[in-house]
């Protein structure tokens, strides 16, 4: 069974993340600017959802290779996105929590993606998101076999969304609105086995974070001249955290 489930999870994984590219250009703008409706060429995107190629009009019939690609390529974010479910479902396996953590992984990489070009987490997938893995955790707590607890994952959400708002507000610069918002639903999935987990994989995404920062400055004659995305960081203390809760349920 165990075995079973990962590998729907990483098949779910790979067809989620082939739809990753489109949605991940057309997102990355800075804030203010409208979502991006054209191609790098100006040719006009169609969909929100889909591999980064362009067929403008007069191209080739359907079957012949695309006229040119942008942003990333739809294998990258394939292999990423099965990966991570994989691993999800390995460490969650056969419980009805699965469905909200594997399920909402391709939303949670594509906020990362999406930070890591312009360090900006959109509103349009953080609330969702959060809302998302409130809903599909509570839906879980109420089928047999589940391992953790909606009250927790509710008050863990809340707790870390609380104290990424008082490092926001202590420095703004370093600690965007975005990041306070992907807290609420990554303290969610986070609260759901307890608040070890929830520790841990708050604390982990800290000194992922910080690691990376010094490492940039160590490797950088000049230092660190600008921020860096902190999204990825946090989504990846969380991936942590939610493995050391689920093998260890």
């Amino acid at each position: 069974m165990g075995l079973l489930v990962i590998v729907l999870a990483a098949g779910y994984g790979a067809g989620a993340g082939m739809l990753l590219p489109r949605a991940a250009y057309r997102l990355s703008v800075e804030p203010g600017d409208a979502w991006r409706a054209h191609c790098p060429d100006g040719h006009v995107l169609r969909g929100w959802l889909g591999p980064a190629r362009c067929r403008p009009p007069g191209a080739p019939p359907p079957g012949a290779p695309p006229a040119h690609g942008y942003g990333r390529r739809a294998a990258f974010t394939a292999v990423l996105t099965a990966g991570i479910c994989a691993l999800l479902g390995a460490g969650v396996g056969a419980r009805p929590e699965v469905v909200a953590y594997a399920g909402l992984a391709p939303l949670l990489i594509l906020l990362a993606l999406v930070d890591r070009d312009v360090h900006r987490l959109p509103d349009v997938l953080t609330l969702p998101l959060a809302a998302g893995v409130a809903a599909l955790l509570g839906a879980a707590a109420l089928l047999p076999g589940a391992a953790g607890s909606w009250l927790l994952a509710l008050l863990g959400g809340g707790a870390l969304g609380a104290a990424y708002s008082v490092l926001h507000l202590i420095n703004p610069a370093g600690m965007g609105r975005g990041d306070v918002k992907l807290a609420l639903s990554l303290g969610v999935a986070l609260g759901w086995y307890g608040w070890g987990v929830w520790a841990a994989g708050a604390y982990l995404g800290l000194v992922y974070g910080a690691l990376y920062g010094l490492a940039t400055v160590l490797l950088r004659s000049g230092g660190m001249r600008q921020g860096f995305a902190f999204g990825p960081f946090m989504a990846a203390g969380a991936l942590t955290g939610v493995l050391l809760g689920g093998f260890g349920a």
